[in-house]
Protein backbone atom coordinates (compact mmCIF):
# COMPACT_ATOMS: atom_id res chain seq x y z
CA UNK A 1 0.00 0.00 0.00
CA UNK A 2 1.44 3.53 -0.83
CA UNK A 3 2.07 5.95 1.34
CA UNK A 4 2.01 9.90 0.66
CA UNK A 5 3.67 12.27 1.83
CA UNK A 6 3.60 16.44 2.98
CA UNK A 7 6.18 18.73 1.85
CA UNK A 8 7.40 21.48 3.45
CA UNK A 9 10.42 23.63 1.60
CA UNK A 10 10.26 21.35 -1.56
CA UNK A 11 10.87 18.05 0.40
CA UNK A 12 8.73 15.05 1.21
CA UNK A 13 8.21 15.15 4.47
CA UNK A 14 6.92 11.45 6.99
CA UNK A 15 5.84 11.29 10.63
CA UNK A 16 5.15 8.75 13.27
CA UNK A 17 1.78 8.86 12.38
CA UNK A 18 -0.05 7.45 9.46
CA UNK A 19 -3.94 7.85 8.13
CA UNK A 20 -5.65 5.15 6.12
CA UNK A 21 -7.62 6.32 2.80
CA UNK A 22 -10.42 4.18 1.72
CA UNK A 23 -12.68 4.21 -1.61
CA UNK A 24 -16.51 5.56 -0.74
CA UNK A 25 -17.50 3.64 -3.48
CA UNK A 26 -16.41 -0.11 -2.18
CA UNK A 27 -14.40 0.20 1.30
CA UNK A 28 -11.34 -0.80 -0.78
CA UNK A 29 -8.59 0.97 1.13
CA UNK A 30 -6.28 2.71 -1.47
CA UNK A 31 -3.37 4.16 0.19
CA UNK A 32 -2.44 6.37 3.34
CA UNK A 33 -0.69 9.42 4.13
CA UNK A 34 1.51 10.47 6.91
CA UNK A 35 -0.05 13.46 9.25
CA UNK A 36 1.26 16.32 10.22
CA UNK A 37 2.77 17.82 13.79
CA UNK A 38 2.16 20.92 15.16
CA UNK A 39 6.25 21.07 14.83
CA UNK A 40 5.79 20.71 11.29
CA UNK A 41 3.49 23.55 10.69
CA UNK A 42 5.76 25.28 12.29
CA UNK A 43 8.10 24.85 10.17
CA UNK A 44 5.82 24.91 7.07
CA UNK A 45 5.08 28.51 7.81
CA UNK A 46 8.33 29.78 9.21
CA UNK A 47 9.74 28.23 5.54
CA UNK A 48 7.16 30.12 3.26
CA UNK A 49 7.66 33.01 5.57
CA UNK A 50 11.47 33.21 4.45
CA UNK A 51 10.58 32.11 0.63
CA UNK A 52 7.96 35.34 0.11
CA UNK A 53 11.32 37.22 0.87
CA UNK A 54 12.52 36.60 -2.96
CA UNK A 55 8.92 35.59 -4.26
CA UNK A 56 7.34 38.79 -3.99
CA UNK A 57 10.40 40.76 -5.46
CA UNK A 58 9.38 38.94 -8.92
CA UNK A 59 7.52 40.70 -11.37
CA UNK A 60 3.27 39.66 -11.91
CA UNK A 61 5.12 38.45 -15.35
CA UNK A 62 7.82 36.20 -14.50
CA UNK A 63 5.14 34.92 -11.74
CA UNK A 64 2.77 34.36 -14.36
CA UNK A 65 5.32 32.36 -15.99
CA UNK A 66 5.28 30.15 -12.68
CA UNK A 67 1.61 29.54 -13.08
CA UNK A 68 1.63 28.37 -16.87
CA UNK A 69 3.93 26.25 -15.88
CA UNK A 70 1.52 24.74 -13.02
CA UNK A 71 -1.10 24.34 -15.80
CA UNK A 72 0.97 22.48 -18.25
CA UNK A 73 2.00 19.79 -15.17
CA UNK A 74 -1.68 19.77 -14.66
CA UNK A 75 -2.55 19.16 -17.98
CA UNK A 76 0.33 16.38 -18.27
CA UNK A 77 -1.31 14.16 -15.19
CA UNK A 78 -4.48 15.18 -16.00
CA UNK A 79 -5.39 11.33 -15.93
CA UNK A 80 -3.46 10.54 -13.19
CA UNK A 81 -4.83 12.65 -10.97
CA UNK A 82 -8.72 12.21 -12.08
CA UNK A 83 -8.51 8.53 -11.16
CA UNK A 84 -7.29 9.42 -8.05
CA UNK A 85 -10.19 11.95 -7.14
CA UNK A 86 -12.78 9.09 -8.30
CA UNK A 87 -11.07 6.47 -6.22
CA UNK A 88 -10.80 8.86 -2.84
CA UNK A 89 -13.35 11.23 -3.79
CA UNK A 90 -15.90 9.20 -5.23
CA UNK A 91 -16.88 11.17 -7.73
CA UNK A 92 -17.27 9.75 -11.31
CA UNK A 93 -14.28 9.84 -14.04
CA UNK A 94 -16.85 11.08 -16.43
CA UNK A 95 -19.99 13.75 -16.67
CA UNK A 96 -19.18 16.62 -14.45
CA UNK A 97 -16.69 14.38 -12.82
CA UNK A 98 -13.18 13.97 -11.63
CA UNK A 99 -11.90 14.75 -15.17
CA UNK A 100 -14.75 18.06 -15.30
CA UNK A 101 -12.49 18.82 -12.36
CA UNK A 102 -9.28 18.71 -13.60
CA UNK A 103 -10.37 20.66 -16.46
CA UNK A 104 -11.40 23.49 -14.12
CA UNK A 105 -8.51 23.19 -12.17
CA UNK A 106 -6.14 23.55 -15.56
CA UNK A 107 -8.59 26.37 -16.15
CA UNK A 108 -8.57 28.26 -13.07
CA UNK A 109 -4.61 28.38 -13.64
CA UNK A 110 -4.98 29.81 -16.73
CA UNK A 111 -6.99 32.46 -16.50
CA UNK A 112 -5.31 34.61 -13.40
CA UNK A 113 -2.18 33.92 -15.38
CA UNK A 114 -3.86 36.19 -18.33
CA UNK A 115 -4.98 39.07 -15.88
CA UNK A 116 -2.88 42.30 -14.55
CA UNK A 117 -3.69 44.61 -11.29
CA UNK A 118 -2.38 47.64 -12.91
CA UNK A 119 -1.63 50.61 -10.85
CA UNK A 120 -4.75 53.02 -10.26
CA UNK A 121 -4.29 57.24 -10.51
CA UNK A 122 -6.31 57.43 -7.35
CA UNK A 123 -5.75 61.11 -7.26
CA UNK A 124 -4.06 64.00 -8.56
CA UNK A 125 -4.05 67.82 -8.86
CA UNK A 126 -1.68 70.64 -9.28
CA UNK A 127 0.26 70.01 -5.87
CA UNK A 128 0.10 66.26 -5.67
CA UNK A 129 -0.21 62.70 -7.09
CA UNK A 130 -1.62 59.88 -5.68
CA UNK A 131 -1.20 55.78 -6.66
CA UNK A 132 -3.14 53.23 -5.55
CA UNK A 133 -0.63 49.78 -5.61
CA UNK A 134 -1.76 46.31 -5.20
CA UNK A 135 1.45 44.31 -3.19
CA UNK A 136 1.35 40.94 -1.60
CA UNK A 137 0.01 40.13 2.00
CA UNK A 138 2.61 37.48 3.26
CA UNK A 139 1.93 33.87 3.92
CA UNK A 140 -1.49 32.57 2.78
CA UNK A 141 -3.15 29.67 5.06
CA UNK A 142 -5.23 28.15 2.85
CA UNK A 143 -7.89 24.80 3.90
CA UNK A 144 -9.59 22.89 1.80
CA UNK A 145 -12.46 21.05 1.62
CA UNK A 146 -13.58 17.05 0.33
CA UNK A 147 -16.05 17.56 -1.57
CA UNK A 148 -14.16 19.26 -4.79
CA UNK A 149 -10.62 19.16 -3.05
CA UNK A 150 -8.14 19.72 -6.08
CA UNK A 151 -10.04 22.34 -7.65
CA UNK A 152 -10.57 24.52 -4.39
CA UNK A 153 -7.16 24.53 -3.75
CA UNK A 154 -6.04 25.97 -7.28
CA UNK A 155 -8.53 28.33 -6.03
CA UNK A 156 -6.14 29.44 -3.15
CA UNK A 157 -3.16 28.70 -4.74
CA UNK A 158 -2.98 30.31 -7.68
CA UNK A 159 -4.21 33.88 -6.98
CA UNK A 160 -2.25 34.01 -3.71
CA UNK A 161 1.15 32.75 -5.52
CA UNK A 162 0.37 34.82 -8.81
CA UNK A 163 0.54 38.12 -6.40
CA UNK A 164 3.65 37.37 -4.43
CA UNK A 165 2.08 35.20 -1.61
CA UNK A 166 3.64 32.15 -0.34
CA UNK A 167 1.33 29.51 0.61
CA UNK A 168 0.41 26.55 3.70
CA UNK A 169 -2.24 24.69 2.99
CA UNK A 170 -4.04 21.78 4.34
CA UNK A 171 -6.50 19.19 2.97
CA UNK A 172 -9.41 17.71 4.23
CA UNK A 173 -8.25 14.87 6.43
CA UNK A 174 -11.05 13.05 4.11
CA UNK A 175 -9.74 13.53 0.73
CA UNK A 176 -5.95 14.30 1.03
CA UNK A 177 -4.09 11.62 -0.77
CA UNK A 178 -5.17 13.28 -4.07
CA UNK A 179 -3.98 16.68 -2.76
CA UNK A 180 -0.94 15.43 -2.05
CA UNK A 181 -0.11 14.54 -5.22
CA UNK A 182 -1.01 17.44 -6.93
CA UNK A 183 1.02 19.58 -4.47
CA UNK A 184 4.02 17.32 -5.32
CA UNK A 185 3.86 17.79 -8.67
CA UNK A 186 3.27 21.77 -8.84
CA UNK A 187 6.72 21.77 -6.25
CA UNK A 188 8.00 19.83 -9.49
CA UNK A 189 8.24 23.45 -10.98
CA UNK A 190 8.49 26.22 -8.04
CA UNK A 191 11.19 27.37 -6.30
CA UNK A 192 11.39 25.35 -2.54
CA UNK A 193 8.96 26.96 0.28
CA UNK A 194 6.49 28.61 -2.16
CA UNK A 195 3.99 25.93 -1.74
CA UNK A 196 3.73 23.99 1.55
CA UNK A 197 1.37 21.50 2.63
CA UNK A 198 0.23 19.97 6.23
CA UNK A 199 -2.41 17.18 6.43
CA UNK A 200 -4.58 16.26 9.30
CA UNK A 201 -7.27 17.24 11.24
CA UNK A 202 -9.21 20.31 12.75
CA UNK A 203 -6.60 20.74 15.37
CA UNK A 204 -3.86 21.11 13.11
CA UNK A 205 -5.78 23.63 10.80
CA UNK A 206 -6.71 25.62 14.24
CA UNK A 207 -2.93 25.88 15.01
CA UNK A 208 -1.78 27.07 11.06
CA UNK A 209 -4.91 29.52 10.89
CA UNK A 210 -4.12 31.03 14.12
CA UNK A 211 -0.34 31.55 13.57
CA UNK A 212 1.00 34.51 14.33
CA UNK A 213 2.60 34.40 10.84
CA UNK A 214 -0.46 34.28 8.98
CA UNK A 215 -1.65 37.73 6.92
CA UNK A 216 -4.41 36.14 5.27
CA UNK A 217 -7.04 32.87 5.71
CA UNK A 218 -8.74 31.19 2.82
CA UNK A 219 -11.42 28.68 3.67
CA UNK A 220 -14.31 26.98 1.93
CA UNK A 221 -16.61 24.39 4.38
CA UNK A 222 -18.85 24.73 7.24
CA UNK A 223 -20.12 27.56 9.03
CA UNK A 224 -19.29 26.19 11.73
CA UNK A 225 -15.52 26.04 10.97
CA UNK A 226 -15.61 29.26 9.61
CA UNK A 227 -16.86 30.86 12.78
CA UNK A 228 -14.39 29.06 14.70
CA UNK A 229 -11.54 30.48 11.65
CA UNK A 230 -12.42 33.95 12.72
CA UNK A 231 -12.25 33.60 16.48
CA UNK A 232 -8.89 31.88 15.41
CA UNK A 233 -7.84 34.73 13.62
CA UNK A 234 -7.82 37.33 16.17
CA UNK A 235 -4.60 35.90 17.32
CA UNK A 236 -3.30 37.44 14.25
CA UNK A 237 -5.76 39.64 12.48
CA UNK A 238 -5.62 38.13 9.16
CA UNK A 239 -7.45 38.82 6.39
CA UNK A 240 -10.29 36.50 5.32
CA UNK A 241 -11.57 34.91 2.21
CA UNK A 242 -14.36 32.27 3.78
CA UNK A 243 -17.09 30.75 1.36
CA UNK A 244 -18.95 29.32 4.33
CA UNK A 245 -21.94 26.95 2.27
CA UNK A 246 -24.85 27.80 0.68
CA UNK A 247 -28.68 25.57 1.18
CA UNK A 248 -29.34 27.51 -2.51
CA UNK A 249 -32.80 28.02 -3.42
CA UNK A 250 -34.09 28.28 -6.65
CA UNK A 251 -37.43 29.74 -7.98
CA UNK A 252 -39.49 29.03 -11.31
CA UNK A 253 -41.78 31.28 -12.15
CA UNK A 254 -45.62 29.87 -12.58
CA UNK A 255 -45.96 27.81 -15.50
CA UNK A 256 -42.37 27.21 -16.89
CA UNK A 257 -42.03 24.00 -19.17
CA UNK A 258 -40.50 21.77 -16.79
CA UNK A 259 -39.15 19.70 -20.11
CA UNK A 260 -37.59 22.80 -21.04
CA UNK A 261 -35.11 22.85 -17.58
CA UNK A 262 -35.21 19.62 -16.01
CA UNK A 263 -32.08 18.94 -16.92
CA UNK A 264 -30.52 22.03 -15.86
CA UNK A 265 -32.12 22.15 -12.08
CA UNK A 266 -31.07 18.21 -11.76
CA UNK A 267 -27.31 18.88 -12.09
CA UNK A 268 -27.66 22.49 -10.59
CA UNK A 269 -28.85 20.31 -7.98
CA UNK A 270 -26.44 16.84 -7.87
CA UNK A 271 -23.58 18.00 -9.70
CA UNK A 272 -21.45 16.09 -7.43
CA UNK A 273 -24.20 14.24 -5.83
CA UNK A 274 -25.35 17.62 -4.14
CA UNK A 275 -22.32 17.48 -2.61
CA UNK A 276 -21.40 21.04 -3.63
CA UNK A 277 -21.82 24.49 -1.74
CA UNK A 278 -23.58 25.96 -4.63
CA UNK A 279 -25.88 23.56 -5.20
CA UNK A 280 -29.50 23.91 -5.82
CA UNK A 281 -30.74 22.42 -2.54
CA UNK A 282 -34.40 24.26 -2.32
CA UNK A 283 -36.80 24.19 -4.92
CA UNK A 284 -39.72 26.40 -4.59
CA UNK A 285 -42.38 26.20 -7.78
CA UNK A 286 -46.12 27.24 -8.12
CA UNK A 287 -48.53 24.87 -6.20
CA UNK A 288 -50.17 24.58 -9.61
CA UNK A 289 -46.62 23.18 -11.37
CA UNK A 290 -45.40 21.08 -8.25
CA UNK A 291 -46.77 17.98 -10.67
CA UNK A 292 -44.93 18.80 -13.41
CA UNK A 293 -41.97 19.67 -11.83
CA UNK A 294 -42.17 16.16 -10.14
CA UNK A 295 -42.59 14.54 -13.35
CA UNK A 296 -40.06 16.46 -15.21
CA UNK A 297 -37.52 15.91 -13.05
CA UNK A 298 -38.16 12.27 -11.64
CA UNK A 299 -37.95 11.40 -15.82
CA UNK A 300 -35.14 12.98 -16.25
CA UNK A 301 -33.13 11.23 -13.40
CA UNK A 302 -33.74 8.18 -14.78
CA UNK A 303 -31.45 8.93 -17.97
CA UNK A 304 -28.36 8.51 -15.37
CA UNK A 305 -26.58 5.46 -13.83
CA UNK A 306 -25.11 5.77 -10.26
CA UNK A 307 -22.27 3.46 -9.23
CA UNK A 308 -18.14 2.97 -9.11
CA UNK A 309 -16.73 6.17 -10.65
CA UNK A 310 -14.38 3.71 -12.53
CA UNK A 311 -17.11 2.36 -14.32
CA UNK A 312 -17.54 4.44 -17.95
CA UNK A 313 -21.37 4.50 -17.25
CA UNK A 314 -21.54 5.83 -14.25
CA UNK A 315 -22.38 9.18 -14.21
CA UNK A 316 -23.63 9.74 -10.19
CA UNK A 317 -20.96 8.48 -7.39
CA UNK A 318 -21.29 7.54 -3.40
CA UNK A 319 -21.40 10.18 -0.79
CA UNK A 320 -17.81 10.79 0.24
CA UNK A 321 -17.79 9.82 3.56
CA UNK A 322 -19.65 7.57 6.20
CA UNK A 323 -20.22 11.24 8.64
CA UNK A 324 -21.93 13.12 5.62
CA UNK A 325 -23.65 9.50 4.46
CA UNK A 326 -25.36 8.99 8.13
CA UNK A 327 -26.38 12.83 8.10
CA UNK A 328 -28.05 12.36 4.47
CA UNK A 329 -29.74 9.76 5.42
CA UNK A 330 -30.85 11.17 9.07
CA UNK A 331 -32.01 13.84 6.92
CA UNK A 332 -34.20 11.61 5.19
CA UNK A 333 -35.25 9.98 8.12
CA UNK A 334 -37.13 13.12 9.61
CA UNK A 335 -39.05 13.30 6.07
CA UNK A 336 -40.05 9.37 6.44
CA UNK A 337 -41.71 10.57 9.49
CA UNK A 338 -43.50 13.81 8.70
CA UNK A 339 -46.65 12.56 7.52
CA UNK A 340 -47.53 15.53 4.89
CA UNK A 341 -44.49 14.66 3.05
CA UNK A 342 -44.23 12.51 0.05
CA UNK A 343 -40.43 11.03 -1.55
CA UNK A 344 -39.91 10.19 -4.87
CA UNK A 345 -36.33 8.26 -5.60
CA UNK A 346 -36.30 7.20 -9.47
CA UNK A 347 -33.37 5.29 -9.77
CA UNK A 348 -34.02 2.05 -8.25
CA UNK A 349 -30.70 0.28 -9.31
CA UNK A 350 -28.69 1.37 -6.49
CA UNK A 351 -25.53 -0.02 -5.28
CA UNK A 352 -25.54 -1.80 -1.68
CA UNK A 353 -22.00 -1.41 -1.44
CA UNK A 354 -20.37 1.78 -0.44
CA UNK A 355 -21.68 5.41 0.54
CA UNK A 356 -24.62 5.53 -1.95
CA UNK A 357 -27.70 6.69 -1.76
CA UNK A 358 -30.44 7.26 -4.28
CA UNK A 359 -31.43 10.78 -5.42
CA UNK A 360 -34.50 11.75 -3.80
CA UNK A 361 -37.19 14.32 -4.45
CA UNK A 362 -39.49 15.30 -1.22
CA UNK A 363 -42.31 17.42 -1.45
CA UNK A 364 -45.22 18.32 0.95
CA UNK A 365 -42.20 19.80 3.38
CA UNK A 366 -42.15 23.94 3.44
CA UNK A 367 -39.34 26.10 5.06
CA UNK A 368 -39.26 25.51 9.35
CA UNK A 369 -38.58 21.61 8.54
CA UNK A 370 -35.54 20.16 9.11
CA UNK A 371 -34.93 19.09 5.07
CA UNK A 372 -35.68 22.26 4.01
CA UNK A 373 -34.03 24.65 6.70
CA UNK A 374 -30.37 22.45 6.90
CA UNK A 375 -27.99 22.18 4.05
CA UNK A 376 -28.48 18.77 2.87
CA UNK A 377 -25.38 18.38 0.49
CA UNK A 378 -26.10 14.89 -0.50
CA UNK A 379 -28.80 13.79 -3.11
CA UNK A 380 -31.75 15.07 -1.52
CA UNK A 381 -33.89 17.90 -2.75
CA UNK A 382 -37.13 19.49 -1.13
CA UNK A 383 -39.31 21.00 -3.42
CA UNK A 384 -41.99 23.80 -2.12
CA UNK A 385 -44.84 25.32 -3.77
CA UNK A 386 -45.50 29.01 -3.03
CA UNK A 387 -49.06 31.00 -4.19
CA UNK A 388 -47.54 33.82 -5.43
CA UNK A 389 -44.16 35.39 -6.56
CA UNK A 390 -43.69 37.67 -3.44
CA UNK A 391 -44.35 34.39 -1.25
CA UNK A 392 -41.52 32.35 -3.36
CA UNK A 393 -39.01 35.34 -2.58
CA UNK A 394 -39.50 35.76 1.06
CA UNK A 395 -39.51 32.10 1.61
CA UNK A 396 -36.00 31.88 -0.64
CA UNK A 397 -34.72 34.36 1.12
CA UNK A 398 -35.80 33.42 4.68
CA UNK A 399 -32.50 31.66 6.33
CA UNK A 400 -29.27 33.14 7.36
CA UNK A 401 -27.30 32.14 4.10
CA UNK A 402 -26.84 33.45 0.79
CA UNK A 403 -24.23 31.90 -0.91
CA UNK A 404 -25.74 31.19 -4.63
CA UNK A 405 -29.61 31.44 -5.78
CA UNK A 406 -31.35 30.94 -9.32
CA UNK A 407 -34.58 32.14 -11.06
CA UNK A 408 -36.05 30.19 -14.16
CA UNK A 409 -38.66 31.33 -16.74
CA UNK A 410 -38.96 33.03 -19.89
CA UNK A 411 -40.14 36.62 -18.62
CA UNK A 412 -36.56 38.32 -19.06
CA UNK A 413 -37.74 40.71 -17.11
CA UNK A 414 -39.63 39.20 -14.41
CA UNK A 415 -36.37 37.25 -13.91
CA UNK A 416 -34.70 40.11 -13.52
CA UNK A 417 -36.75 41.74 -10.86
CA UNK A 418 -36.67 38.69 -8.93
CA UNK A 419 -33.15 38.51 -9.51
CA UNK A 420 -32.26 41.51 -7.94
CA UNK A 421 -34.58 41.19 -4.77
CA UNK A 422 -32.90 37.33 -4.39
CA UNK A 423 -30.36 37.50 -1.03
CA UNK A 424 -27.21 36.05 -2.57
CA UNK A 425 -24.13 36.36 -3.84
CA UNK A 426 -24.82 35.28 -7.39
CA UNK A 427 -27.93 34.78 -8.65
CA UNK A 428 -28.05 32.72 -11.95
CA UNK A 429 -30.99 33.07 -14.58
CA UNK A 430 -31.76 29.23 -16.17
CA UNK A 431 -29.08 27.73 -14.82
CA UNK A 432 -27.38 27.35 -11.30
CA UNK A 433 -23.82 26.81 -9.88
CA UNK A 434 -22.42 27.93 -13.57
CA UNK A 435 -19.42 30.16 -11.69
CA UNK A 436 -16.59 31.01 -13.98
CA UNK A 437 -12.86 31.97 -13.25
CA UNK A 438 -13.65 35.50 -14.66
CA UNK A 439 -16.47 36.24 -12.86
CA UNK A 440 -16.05 37.42 -8.89
CA UNK A 441 -18.22 34.36 -6.50
CA UNK A 442 -18.93 34.75 -2.85
CA UNK A 443 -21.70 34.93 -0.83
CA UNK A 444 -23.49 37.22 1.96
CA UNK A 445 -25.06 37.10 5.16
CA UNK A 446 -23.32 33.93 6.96
CA UNK A 447 -22.16 32.48 3.65
CA UNK A 448 -18.71 34.13 3.95
CA UNK A 449 -16.37 37.02 3.65
CA UNK A 450 -14.97 38.13 0.64
CA UNK A 451 -14.58 37.21 -3.25
CA UNK A 452 -12.99 34.96 -5.42
CA UNK A 453 -11.99 34.73 -9.09
CA UNK A 454 -11.49 37.20 -11.12
CA UNK A 455 -9.68 40.72 -11.01
CA UNK A 456 -11.77 41.26 -7.69
CA UNK A 457 -10.45 37.49 -6.41
CA UNK A 458 -6.69 38.96 -6.74
CA UNK A 459 -7.17 41.86 -5.11
CA UNK A 460 -8.74 39.53 -2.19
CA UNK A 461 -4.97 38.30 -2.00
CA UNK A 462 -3.12 41.86 -1.57
CA UNK A 463 -2.83 44.92 0.91
CA UNK A 464 -3.57 48.47 -0.68
CA UNK A 465 -0.82 50.59 -1.05
CA UNK A 466 -0.98 54.31 -1.80
CA UNK A 467 1.98 55.96 -3.08
CA UNK A 468 1.57 60.20 -2.80
CA UNK A 469 3.82 62.31 -4.40
CA UNK A 470 4.08 65.89 -3.89
CA UNK A 471 4.79 68.20 -6.71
Amino acid sequence: MKKYSYIINGVQKTSNQLAEVKNPANSETIGSYYVSTIDDVEEAVDTAKKAQIKWRLLSQEERDHYMLKIADVLTENKAYLAELITKEQGKPLNGPGSNFEMDACIGWTQVPASLQLEDELIFEDETRKDILKRIPIGVVAAITPWNWPLMIAIWQIIPSLKMGNTVVIKPSEYTTIASLEMFRLINTVLPEGVLNCVTGDGKIGAHLTSHKMIGKIMFTGSIATGKRIIEASTHNMARLTLECGGNDAGIVLPNTDFDQIAEGLFWGSFLNMGQTCAALKRLYVHEDDLDAAVHALTEVTKKFKMGDGLNEESLLGPIQNKMQFDKVNDLIVTVQNNPHAKLYIPIADVPTEGYFIPITYVTGVKNGDTIVDEEQFGPVLPIITYQTIEEAIEKANALEIGLGASVWGTDSDQLEEIALQLEAGTVWQNQHGAIHPFVPFGGVKQSGYGVEFGIEGLKAVTLPKVISYKK
